[in-house]
Order: structure tokens, then C-alpha cells, then sequence
């Protein structure tokens, strides 16, 4: 199938069954948003990505003219996109001519040892990469950047109104537990993370990769893999490290200050002023209260304020502030800090600010009582339990 928009999967996550379309999987092979070092097919050949290939909104093949290197032989043709190896099949591809020039086919997860491989219209094996071994984030992350890429305020306001049937304790209750889901999420995932890289890499690749934004997280994550910490506290060559990564920083559109060459530039200020940040980001204490029905009590409570200028100060050196300052915080240093090391932050992290957020959400967290007047400030965790039920919502409607 190669409409974008019509293939949905349903998986069983840790927290219960969530669904996710197709286009997902797509967006992660067309940014090379995966660890793309030493790759292998999955008959155990080497795999070099030249050129992912052209986004094909139409029908046929899901990339057109993709470069690839298989075993360092030059490999030119189309690409294929599924969730599992069967779906080649059961799509009628092997039969379907459009699909003749496809030389290699991504699949998110991995074929069951039994399973027959999926083969050409000539009958030969089709070459076949699985992803996710190879995803720098739980699936769930990859899901809500799809879902926040896709938000417009009319598609938002009919969400919206759809929510504001609910009776406003059942509405909380619903968004509490969607955060709470999404929390455990990215517990989870920054679990894994610590057990490949340790905690001063998992770190290190967790700081990069926030302030990649979206559309720079991969190029990022491939700088922090190819230039540990240590080398940073010698003073990198920003310029080589940059012309490295040359062909995948997406800059378009991107505003000056978050250009990923002024971000490398931030990082590289950051560990220069703090370059054991890791150690002193472990210091960081549990914190548990309740969630009531007012944030700026329980934020006092929590003490975030103190907090947040403990962290810019403390773990960025004073480099980092501002919005960018609270997601690297609620995206990436309570997860790190409450896998790494058992400090529950789950409390921090669903009161803590806002950060960065679509208009339509902040609106959206107004108009539903959760913010405003007689409430209470913004929160991250009630961003986090809308953008949740979003998620949820879109995918089924996609399929």
C-alpha cells in the first residue's frame, strides 16, 4: 500500500495496546532517524544508506531511486516500507510490476524465524532491513512527533470539541492516565538507552538529541555516537563535526537560534562550563505529592521554580534557559534520572513547565479547564496526557 496516510498497525506496549500508522515508519527511513552505523540485513549482509530515495505520495513503491551499498556494491532502486516482512506478500507487492525496481525492504519488526521471506516477482529473496533494534526512541516518541508535525488549529478545535463532552472529572482522569502512560514510556526507553551506552554516554546522547529539535534529533544522535562526551571536554572541532553530518541537518524553515550548527556551538559552551554535568545531574532527589486540582500550590510544593535555575545553572553552565530548558528536562533528564537511578520524578515531571508546544495545544489546555484563570499555570503533564489521547485517536481514524 502506498498511500501514506491508510496503513495502521495495533501493538501491546508496556502500558496496554496503542496503535501507530505507517507513515510513522516512513518518516523514520526518509530522515535516516535510526543508528545507521554498521548495518546488516537480515541475511546478514553489510548496508550503507547513499540516498533513502524519494518520498512516493502516490502509488508504487514508498521510495523512489534510492542509493544503497550492500557488501560496498553500488545497489540503485526503489524501497518498500512495512511493519512486518509478511505484509509484502499479503500486499500482492511480488505480483504488482510497479514494484519490480525495489531492491530493499524496510520492515519495523522482525520476521518471525519460520516465516517465509518475501521474494521478487523473479522469485528471488528480497533483501530486508529490520528497524527496531536500530530506533534511537521508543516508537511512542516517534508517534507523537508525527502527531504534533500534523496538528492545524481546525483539526484541533473538532478534537477539542469532541473532548469537552466528557464531564470534567472523567476528562482528568482520562488525560491523567494517558500521562501517566506516556511517563512510563519514556522511563522505559531511557532505560534501554542507559543499558547500551551507560550513564554518562546515555547522557551525553540524551542532551544532543533534545537539542536537535524534531527535525535534527537523528543528525544529533549520530554526532553524539561518533563524538563522546570526553572528546567535547577537549574542545571538538565544531566545524568538522558539522560538515560531517553535512547532508542529513535539515535547515529549512529552521529559525536562527535553533540551527543545528548554533546548537552544536551551545553544547559545546555547555560541557566547557560544565564538563562533569552528568555526575552532578544524578544529585537530583526524589520528589513525590499529589496532583491537585491547582498547579501553583504543588508547584511550590516541588520547589520548581529553585529547580529550574538549579539545572541551567548547575548541569547547562547557565547555557541553556527558556522553553528549550524545560523540554530538555521533561524529555530527557527526569526520564534519565528516574531509570538511572530509581528517583521517582514522575511528579516533577507531569507539573513541570510547559516548554515547547504548539499553539493548538496551549489553547486547547485553556479551553478544556485545564489551565487559566482560577486553575492554575500550564503544565508538561497535561500536554503530555492530550497529546497521548491525539495520538490514540489519529491512528484509529487512519485505519
Amino acid at each position: 500500500m502506498a498511500t501514506i496516510s491508510t496503513q495502521v498497525h495495533e501493538m501491546q506496549g508496556l502500558y496496554g495496546p496503542y496503535t501507530m500508522a505507517e507513515r510513522v515508519v516512513q518518516k523514520i527511513w526518509l530522515r535516516q532517524d535510526f543508528d545507521t552505523q554498521g548495518l546488516r540485513l537480515t541475511d546478514g549482509r553489510s548496508l550503507a544508506v547513499v540516498r533513502p530515495g524519494a518520498w512516493n505520495l502516490r502509488g508504487g513503491p514508498d521510495f523512489l531511486g534510492a542509493s544503497l551499498l550492500m557488501e560496498r556494491r553500488e545497489v540503485t532502486g526503489d524501497i518498500e516500507v512495512h511493519f512486518h516482512a509478511s505484509d509484502w506478500r499479503a500486499h500482492g507487492h511480488a505480483t504488482d510490476r510497479a514494484y519490480d525496481r525495489v531492491v530493499l525492504h524496510v520492515v519495523l519488526f522482525p520476521p518471525p524465524e519460520n516465516q517465509a521471506e518475501a521474494r521478487s516477482h523473479v522469485g528471488e529473496p528480497l533483501p530486508t532491513l529490520v528497524l527496531l533494534p536500530r530506533l534511537h526512541r521508543g516508537l511512542e516518541e516517534y508517534a507523537s512527533d508525527d502527531a504534533l508535525e500534523n496538528l492545524t488549529a481546525r483539526d484541533t478545535a473538532e478534537k477539542i470539541a469532541e473532548l469537552s463532552l466528557l464531564p470534567p472529572a472523567d476528562l482528568r482522569e482520562m488525560l491523567l492516565r494517558r500521562a501517566r502512560d506516556r511517563w512510563g514510556q519514556k522511563m522505559r526507553f531511557a532505560g534501554i538507552r542507559l543499558s547500551k551506552l551507560g550513564w554518562t554516554e546515555a547522557a551525553h546522547h540524551t542532551a544532543l538529541e533534545i537539542l536537535g529539535y524534531r527535525h535534527n534529533r537523528a543528525a544529533m544522535l549520530a554526532v553524539a555516537g561518533r563524538h563522546p562526551l570526553a572528546e567535547w571536554g577537549r574542545g571538538p572541532d565544531l566545524a568538522a563535526i558539522y560538515r560531517e553530518a553535512d547532508a542529513a541537518w535539515q535547515t529549512q524553515a529552521v529559525r536562527p537560534a535553533n540551527h543545528p550548527r548554533r546548537r552544536l556551538q551551545q553544547y559545546a559552551a555547555w560541557v566547557a562550563a560544565r564538563p562533569d554535568w552528568p555526575n552532578r545531574l544524578k544529585a537530583l532527589p526524589s520528589a513525590r505529592v499529589s496532583v491537585g486540582p491547582s498547579t501553583r500550590p504543588v508547584r511550590q510544593q516541588l520547589e520548581l521554580a529553585a529547580l529550574r535555575e538549579w539545572v541551567r545553572d548547575e548541569i547547562t553552565g547557565g547555557v541553556l534557559g527558556g522553553s528549550r530548558l524545560d523540554n530538555l528536562v521533561c524529555d530527557g533528564l527526569l526520564p534519565l534520572v528516574a531509570a538511572g537511578t530509581g528517583k521517582d520524578q514522575q511528579d516533577r515531571w507531569f507539573q513541570w513547565y510547559l516548554g515547547d508546544a504548539p499553539g493548538e495545544v496551549r489553547r486547547a489546555l485553556g479551553s478544556l479547564g485545564l489551565a487559566g484563570k482560577g486553575v492554575g499555570p500550564q503544565t508538561h503533564g497535561w500536554a503530555q496526557g492530550l497529546l497521548g489521547w491525539i495520538i490514540e485517536r489519529d491512528a484509529r481514524a487512519s485505519g
